[in-house]
C-alpha cells in the first residue's frame, strides 16, 4: 500500500471513529461500515441499499471494502452524521414515526427518501401530506370473512376526530367510524403478504378488532401511518392539555412486543394444547386461529408483579393435557394459571423476555380502569 493511502486510510478511520458516526444516520444500528460520499453519513449495510436506490441523491461506498480518495475523506470530516442530521432532520414533526433497524424495510426506505430525497424536515412549517388533519384515499382492506382484498374508500379526519372506511366510493354512511383514540396501527408486511400491509387495531366493546390493509405505493402507505400518528397527536394535546409532547408521543401508535404460535390449553388443564397465534399489545396478551382473523378468540390482561402476575419458565408438575412442543411456560395470574407450550427454546426465551418487560412495569390508573373492563380469561 503507498504512503498515499494509508494516509488516506488513518484519516478515513479518525473519521469514522468520531462518537457522533458510531450509530448508523438513519436507522441506529451499531457499528455502521458504509457511507455516502455525497451526503457525508455513515450508514449500515441494509441503509446502504436503500440509498443505492436513490443515485441522484447518495452515492455509498464500504468504508471496509472500496477505495476513498482525499477528497471524499475531506468531505466525510467535514460533514458526517451530526452536521447532515442538523440539516435534514431539523424539523421533524414529534408525532413523525422515526424507525429504527428493527423496522420494516418500508418504512426504513420511506423515511430516507424523506429525509433526503424529498427533503420533508429542512424547513419549519412545511405543508407535508401527513400533516394537515385530513386524508381520504384508496386503501386494499382484506375482508373479514372472504380473506381477499378489495379496494376501499378511507377517510380520516382530525376535525372528527374519527377514522371511516366505506365499502363503496359513493357510499354516504361508513362500515366503521372508529374514535382515533382506540386506534392502533403497525406495520405487518410478512403477516399480511405485502410489503407494504399495515394492520389498524381498535377496541370494539373493549374487544381488539384488526383490519389488514395495503397500498401499492410504499410512499402512501406510510403517510396514511404518519397522518394517524399526527391526527392522534393532536387530538390527545386537547383531551391532555397538561401533558407535554413527550407524553403524548409515548401514546401514539406502537409496535406489538411478541407475536408468533404457542400451543395452549383450557382452563382445566386437562384439555390437548392446540397451536394458536398469539399477539402480546402490552397488557393484553391474545390469541386467534388464524393470524389474520379480525376478532381474538380470547384476551387476558398481564398485570404487575406487585399485583400478583408473574411468568415461569416450565410447565406446572403433572400437566396432563397432550402437547407436541415441548419449551413450556406459565402465566401466573391472580384468577388462575395460563399453560403455553413453544416450538422451540429460542421461542420460549423470547415470549418469556417479553412477558417480563411487560410484568417488570408499575400499572397506571388507566391499566387499572382497563383490567376492570376486560375478559381476564381465555375460553378453552
Amino acid at each position: 500500500m503507498s504512503g498515499g493511502n494509508e494516509r488516506i486510510m488513518k484519516a478515513l478511520k479518525e473519521v469514522w471513529r468520531r462518537a457522533e458516526n458510531s450509530l448508523c444516520a438513519d436507522c441506529g444500528k451499531p457499528d455502521p461500515d458504509w457511507a455516502s460520499s455525497t451526503l457525508g453519513v455513515f450508514i449500515c449495510l441494509s441503509c446502504s441499499g436503500i440509498h443505492r436506490n436513490i443515485p441522484s441523491i447518495s452515492k455509498v461506498k464500504s468504508l471496509k471494502m472500496d477505495h476513498w480518495d482525499d477528497v471524499q475523506v475531506q468531505f466525510l470530516a467535514k460533514h458526517g452524521n451530526a452536521v447532515t442530521k442538523a440539516i435534514y432532520e431539523a424539523h421533524i414533526p414529534i408525532y413523525y414515526y422515526q424507525p429504527t433497524y428493527n423496522d420494516c424495510h418500508v418504512l426504513r426506505e420511506q423515511w430516507i427518501r424523506a429525509k433526503y430525497e424529498r427533503r420533508e424536515f429542512t424547513e419549519p412549517g412545511k405543508q407535508l401530506p401527513y400533516s394537515n388533519g385530513v386524508k381520504e384515499g384508496i386503501l386494499w382492506k382484506r375482508g373479514r370473512d372472504s380473506g381477499q382484498f378489495l379496494p376501499r374508500k378511507f377517510l380520516l379526519s382530525e376535525r372528527e376526530g374519527c377514522l371511516k372506511y366505506f365499502t363503496k366510493q359513493d357510499a354516504k354512511e361508513p362500515k366503521i367510524n372508529v374514535k382515533i383514540d382506540v386506534i392502533n396501527a403497525t406495520f405487518q408486511p410478512v403477516k399480511i403478504g405485502n410489503p407494504n400491509g399495515l394492520q389498524i387495531t381498535y377496541l370494539k366493546d373493549n374487544k381488539t378488532r384488526n383490519i389488514f390493509v395495503y397500498h401499492e405505493s410504499g410512499k402512501e402507505a406510510v403517510d396514511w401511518f404518519n397522518a394517524i400518528r399526527s391526527v392522534q397527536f393532536h387530538y390527545l394535546k386537547v383531551a391532555f392539555p397538561i401533558a407535554s409532547d413527550s407524553e403524548i408521543k409515548n401514546r401514539l401508535t406502537r409496535n406489538f412486543l411478541k407475536e408468533g404460535y404457542m400451543e395452549k390449553t383450557g382452563p382445566k388443564q386437562k384439555e390437548a394444547f392446540k397451536k394458536r397465534w398469539f399477539t402480546l399489545d402490552h397488557r393484553r396478551l391474545m390469541y386467534f386461529k388464524d393470524p389474520l382473523d379480525a376478532f381474538a378468540k380470547g384476551e387476558v390482561f398481564v398485570g404487575s408483579r406487585e399485583n400478583g402476575y408473574s411468568v415461569q419458565k416450565g410447565l406446572p408438575s403433572g400437566t396432563q393435557g397432550n402437547f407436541s412442543w415441548h419449551y413450556g411456560l406459565t402465566i401466573v395470574t391472580p384468577d388462575r394459571e395460563y399453560l403455553f407450550t413453544c416450538e422451540t427454546e429460542a421461542d420460549q426465551l423470547d415470549w418469556i423476555t417479553a412477558f417480563t418487560s411487560v410484568i417488570d412495569q408499575a400499572m397506571t390508573p388507566q391499566e387499572y380502569a382497563s383490567k376492570c373492563l376486560d375478559a381476564v380469561s381465555f375460553p378453552s
